[in-house]
């Protein structure tokens, strides 16, 4: 913990010299004491654990982060957790409120966001009473919100409001820069995933999947957008799949006179009577892969090919490299091949379409999502077996046994040893876990992976022939 507090306090001296870095649970034993604590321009860091809390940030223009800051270590944002299950007002149930004017200034990042309800209070423009923003609830607003994992909240309808939305996040009147956050498995009547009503802001290399419109509305299962703002809505590089809805349309959806360009989207597999992925009059599409979707501008209709659940597009993908052309939507450069897309963006450097292409796009997924981990029994050691196939062209598949729980890393290096990829960084329970190598963009040769623990490490020889 010394260390740790060592880095932030050299990471925020120079950007102010008066911030001041709070730490949860060794300072303040809860989330919100630390955030009443705080003034404009502190620091909020938390340690891995879950905090039965629901938060509001009363205007605090501070960062909220978990160590994920620090460590950059996927596994500390789903062991840092807010769970909103257990409100003081059964009234009050969004896990984390930003509604008093914070500006850019303020950051939520790196939480597995869960539980949340829901908070009923009369819309803002007189559309009556409402219950919205199971796991976060913005209104007047314009925070960073980032790197986060929001799961698993759900707002049942009761007695006396007109209908709920934005099971995932409800965002009104606010401009906001949402990016490379995880929004699955919320339920609400309407924008299960995804409300924003009256707003303007960046939406960028998210994956919104697995949500669920369960009534009325029942629209925009992914993204719901309503009303027209000053500022630009911009929905660009995200991932929106497997989304249902029980009436109109599952993906996105707007009304009321909403703008909003949309481009470089994955939109496929989402559900409803309506078999659209997306409706709005006032949508700009470019560069989209959109099942049943249009085919000018750029915009494609073919099946994206998923590798994995994680929504990573396999080698031959159709939407590698289809992108908008423009250099400012390329994918970063892999340090290790010239002219070639740093993983997880695949082919060149031309923006990949969904949640894993452009300039900011990360791996955020692996234990809620993705990595099927089949645990028939516990091993008695620690296994890493060989690659199969072998030799292979160009992916294979790796599997390693744990004989307990801990933190694993799975890495690729060439001959000389230098690093390839990171396959996998995080927590893993007991059990047996695979893992998928893709090699599209590495020459043939001989490579090594290794298996990293607290008490063991492993390495074995693989070769890839093209």
């Amino acid at each position: 913990m010394k260390k740790l507090l060592l880095i932030f306090a050299l990471l925020f001296t120079a950007a102010a010299s008066q911030a001041v870095v709070k730490t949860v649970p060794a300072q303040y034993s809860t989330i919100q004491a630390a955030i009443n604590a705080s003034v404009n321009g502190d620091t909020v860091v938390v340690s891995p654990g879950t905090y039965f809390e629901n938060i509001n940030f009363r205007g605090k223009k501070i960062v909220l982060t978990s160590q994920y800051y620090v460590t950059q270590n996927i596994s500390t944002i789903y062991s840092t957790v807010i769970n909103g299950s257990t409100p003081s007002q059964p009234d009050s149930g969004s896990c984390v409120i930003i509604n008093n004017g914070e500006d850019s200034t303020t950051v939520l990042q790196g939480f597995a966001i869960t539980g949340g309800s829901g908070t009923k209070w009369n819309d803002e423009h007189g559309a009556g009473l409402y219950r919205e923003g199971g796991g976060i609830l913005v209104q007047f607003s314009s925070p960073v919100i980032k790197d986060n994992i929001i799961y698993n909240n759900v707002i049942n309808n009761v007695t006396g409001v007109n209908s709920t939305g934005g099971g995932g996040i409800r965002i009104g009147d606010s401009y906001v820069r949402f990016y490379n956050n995880i929004v699955m498995n919320n339920t609400a009547r309407y924008g299960a995933g995804i409300v924003l009503n009256y707003c303007g802001g960046e939406y960028r290399n998210n994956v919104v999947c697995a949500n669920y419109g369960s009534y009325q509305f029942g629209a925009g299962s992914g993204f719901w957008l309503n009303g027209h703002f000053t500022r630009p809505t911009v929905i660009e590089n995200n991932t929106i799949a497997g989304n249902s809805a029980t009436s109109s349309i599952s993906g996105v959806y707007g009304n009321g006179g909403v703008t909003a360009t949309i481009q470089n989207n994955i939109m496929w597999g989402n559900t409803s009577p309506n078999p659209t992925q997306v409706q709005g009059s006032g949508f700009t599409l470019r560069y989209n892969d959109i099942q049943n979707g249009p085919s000018f501008s750029g915009n494609i209709s073919i099946d994206p090919q998923f590798r994995d659940s994680n929504y990573v597009l396999a080698a031959g993908s159709p939407c590698i490299d289809k992108g908008d052309s423009s250099t400012q939507f390329n994918d970063r450069e892999d340090p290790n091949n010239t002219g070639f897309a740093k993983y997880p963006s695949l082919g060149g450097l031309r923006n990949d379409i969904g949640a894993y292409g452009g300039p900011l796009a990360r791996i955020l997924t692996g234990q809620l999502i993705g990595i099927n981990d089949p645990v028939t029994s516990i091993p008695n050691d620690f296994r890493l077996y060989q690659n199969y196939p072998n030799p292979f062209n160009p992916t294979t598949n790796i599997t390693f046994e744990l004989p307990e729980q801990g933190s694993v890393e799975l890495r690729v290096y060439d001959i000389s040893g230098k690093e390839i990829e990171m396959l996998f960084s995080g927590y893993k329970p007991a059990g047996r876990h695979e893992v998928t190598f893709d090699a599209s963009i590495l020459s043939s040769g001989v490579y090594f992976y290794t298996l990293k623990t607290d008490k063991a490490l492993l390495t074995r020889k693989m070769i890839l022939i093209k």
